[in-house]
């Protein structure tokens, strides 16, 4: 007997459809499955085999073939478990076959015959709406949440293989989950540190506003202790609000990846991820045998902290390269080419020497120069021509730390950047791809970021004497045109222009 169960699989951050087709026939007991499968989905036949026997059911001493279509696609992950069993009961007799055809199912068995929740079930839910002809999908208790954040088709949620069948043979009503999702994104659009925790700091607080306004990279340079981490994880605080388009599309990557909390049905803040300097290719950029997102995608429409960046390797580093500028990673394999959004903002911390005191007024730097040089040169002068803002954080003073004045609060600056960012949004609606400063290039530059003869001629000043290349050149002019757009003001006045160029004044200073 023949049976089809509707299913779903995740290629990239997106889903496609599955039929879980079975046949049984009067030959010796085996179970094959065929249509491309991974380990993970060719493990599934102990899974299914003791989960029909431990709820109940007859598992069949028969030859089982079950394929996957569609077949010419690689298949990977234990979602594929339920389908399967319900197709075996189904191709058996032992349910009724029109009872699931307007369902998806998915989930992972236990052998006990209990469910377990499976990653990527949102771009799963999104796959299906009432145009295929799904009136639901059948997932995990665990996913249930997640699933009906698609908002697309009915989710009901089960606990275990025996209740699935219950209820497709209407033996039991299972309700309809629900969740309001606006709800859900205010509960969740909250952070748990402020920048007035940060004492002293006030021109790097200045740099982190600016390039949270322009959505720019920045790296910041100060001996050990100066508060670098701590500004960079108040970074997220400050930057725009989320959307809800946002925050479902951040959402899909974390589930594709695994990564979305058990609790946390929505990623409705900026992500901050600060992957620690031995980090591999794959887990940077993405990759795998099976490839899955890596950090970069990771911190899509957050935060990427690299601390301690001369410590990364230096080929690792190279590879940030391109999705810095195509804000997407692309991964070819064999079998498929996968893209990935990552669409992130780059905040870098390192010391200015091995020793890290190296122009520090209050400790003696130990490094010779040559040792500083080799130091510095860990990172490639294109890699720090893609980084927009460079400033140095230094000591903070003692009178600083013991002030009983607190700093200014994380919403009063996200106030003033999402003022800065709507201008830019109303200034490109017109334009592709393009939602703020950084995301400009020379041609967008030459025509939204105009200046006067002497903002001209002090620029040409300080590209000559600091030797600055062209790249550099551009960021300088992309910064200013963000300096303007928190000051409110149309045109780029030589003050800002003289901000931004102080934002490159470490260039030459420590890569000579």
């Amino acid at each position: 007997m023949l049976s089809k169960v509707i299913s779903a699989a995740t290629m990239g951050v997106d889903a496609y459809t599955v039929e879980v087709e079975t046949d049984i026939q009067q030959q010796l007991p085996a179970f094959v499955t065929v249509g491309l499968p991974e380990g993970a989905v060719r493990e599934s036949k102990e899974r299914v085999t003791a989960a029909i026997k431990n709820s109940d059911f007859v598992f069949p001493a028969k030859r089982v073939t079950i394929n996957l279509a569609p077949a010419d696609i690689r298949k990977e992950g234990s979602a594929f478990d339920l389908p399967i069993a319900v197709g075996i009961l189904a191709a058996t007799g032992q349910i009724l076959k029109d009872r699931f055809d307007d369902y998806a199912l998915l989930g992972e068995l236990s052998l006990d015959g209990a469910l377990r929740p499976v990653p990527g079930v949102l771009p799963m839910a999104m796959n299906f709406d009432s145009s295929n002809g799904i009136k639901g999908m059948i997932v995990p208790h665990g996913n249930a949440r997640e699933a009906a954040m698609a908002g697309t088709v009915p989710v009901f949620p089960v606990k275990s293989l025996q209740e699935t069948i219950h209820f497709l043979e209407d033996k039991s009503s299972i309700s309809q989950f629900t969740v309001d999702i606006e709800e859900v994104f205010r509960n969740s659009h909250n952070y748990p540190i402020d920048f007035s925790d940060v004492r002293g700091q006030e021109s790097a607080k200045r740099a982190l506003e600016v390039s949270s306004a322009g959505g720019h990279n920045i790296i910041m340079i100060g001996p050990p202790g100066s508060g670098k981490t701590m500004l960079a994880r108040r970074i997220p605080t400050v930057l725009p609000d989320m959307t809800i388009d946002e925050a479902i599309e951040t959402t899909k990557i974390h589930s594709v990846a695994g990564r979305l909390p058990d609790d946390c049905a929505l990623v409705a803040t900026r992500p901050f991820r600060s992957p620690h300097h031995t980090i591999s290719y794959a887990g940077l950029v993405g990759g795998g045998a099976i490839p899955k997102p890596g950090e970069v995608s990771m911190s899509h429409h957050g935060v990427l902290f690299l601390d301690e960046l001369p410590e990364f390797k230096k080929d690792i580093l190279e590879m940030l390269r391109q999705p810095m500028e195509d804000h997407q990673v692309t991964i070819s394999r064999a079998m498929t080419t996968l893209s990935y959004p990552a669409s992130f903002m780059l905040v870098a911390a390192m010391n200015p020497c091995p020793c890290g005191y190296f122009g520090d007024t209050d400790h003696d730097c130990n490094c010779s120069s040559s040792e500083i040089m080799r130091y510095m040169s860990r990172i490639s002068g294109p890699l720090m021509d893609r980084i927009d803002i460079h400033i140095s954080v230094p000591s903070v003073k003692f009178k600083e730390l013991s002030s009983e004045v607190s700093g200014e609060q994380s919403c009063d600056v996200r106030a003033r950047v999402n003022e800065a960012r709507q201008r830019q949004l109303d200034r490109f609606k017109n334009e592709e791809n393009i939602f703020c400063n950084a995301h400009m290039e020379s041609r967008d530059i030459r025509k939204y970021c105009k200046i006067d003869d002497k903002s001209e001629s002090l620029l040409g000043m300080a590209i000559t004497k600091q030797g600055l290349s062209a790249r550099a050149y551009d960021r300088i002019l992309k910064v200013s045109r963000t300096i303007a757009d928190l000051a409110g003001t149309d045109d780029i006045q030589t003050g800002y222009i003289a901000e931004a160029i102080h934002y490159r004044s470490l260039d030459r200073k420590l890569w000579m």
